[in-house]
């Protein structure tokens, strides 16, 4: 029961996991696109140095992006292996992720001048992106609780499959998993041992050694 049990958590929480790295694919292909706009309008890339503004708006999109892949990464192999340190890691990432974005959306709603508190954008995607949020904001809310939601559930099935701990390849001491013992399945059986008169050799053998025998006593 608990195999199953461990077997249905690690599965969920890879789909979980799934939705996390799609959200952060794209966030980076959207972040791509935003630099190709940059370097059409500006004749550079931004990464190169230049005169202008660092498009600040990019790089965010990138990096939370690039977090939430490494993220995904790394809840997979957590899941698969159910290992402690992977699941702490896993854990602390996603609370940390989770911290930020409380941080960012209590400024947003606790403070009137939110927006004077980031620099100034120079690609103007900022600003389109506000207004883009403004006027589906019903929308934009539904996708973002449920991201929330996602990151919340992932960090509960992590400390749940952490509680219920590794994986178990016996059920008792003398039941083991086939393929995790693969010497005893190629182990030889010693034949049982018979308690009785030793074995006689052949014919041939004893009369070469009377043979022997024999020339001895005449060399003698």
């Amino acid at each position: 029961m608990g195999r199953l049990m461990r077997n249905f958590i690690q599965s969920i929480l890879k789909l979980l996991n799934s939705l996390i790295g799609m959200v952060g694919l794209g966030m980076i292909l959207y972040g791509v696109w935003l630099i190709r706009v940059w370097q059409r309008e500006m004749g550079d890339l931004p990464f190169e140095d230049s005169d202008h503004l660092a498009p600040w708006f990019i790089y965010t999109f990138l990096g939370v992006g690039v977090t939430l892949c490494v993220i995904t990464c790394l809840g997979h192999v957590a899941a698969e292996t159910a290992n402690g340190c992977c699941l702490y890691l896993y854990m602390l990432f996603v609370f940390l992720l989770f911290m930020l974005e409380a941080g960012v959306t209590a400024d947003v709603f606790l403070n009137r001048d939110w927006e004077q508190d980031f620099p100034k954008d120079p690609t103007g995607s900022f600003n389109q992106f506000k207004d883009f949020i403004r006027s589906n904001f019903e929308m934009c809310k539904w996708i973002g609780l449920s991201i929330v939601s996602v990151q919340g559930l992932s960090f509960l099935l992590a400390l749940l499959l952490k509680a219920l701990g590794p994986h178990q390849y016996y059920d008792s001491d003398d039941e083991y998993a086939p393929d995790r013992v693969p010497l005893l399945n190629n182990a030889v059986i010693p034949p049982p041992y018979v308690v009785g008169n030793p074995v006689v050799g052949s014919k041939s053998d004893s009369w070469s050694v009377r043979i022997n025998e024999k020339v001895n006593q005449a060399n003698r």
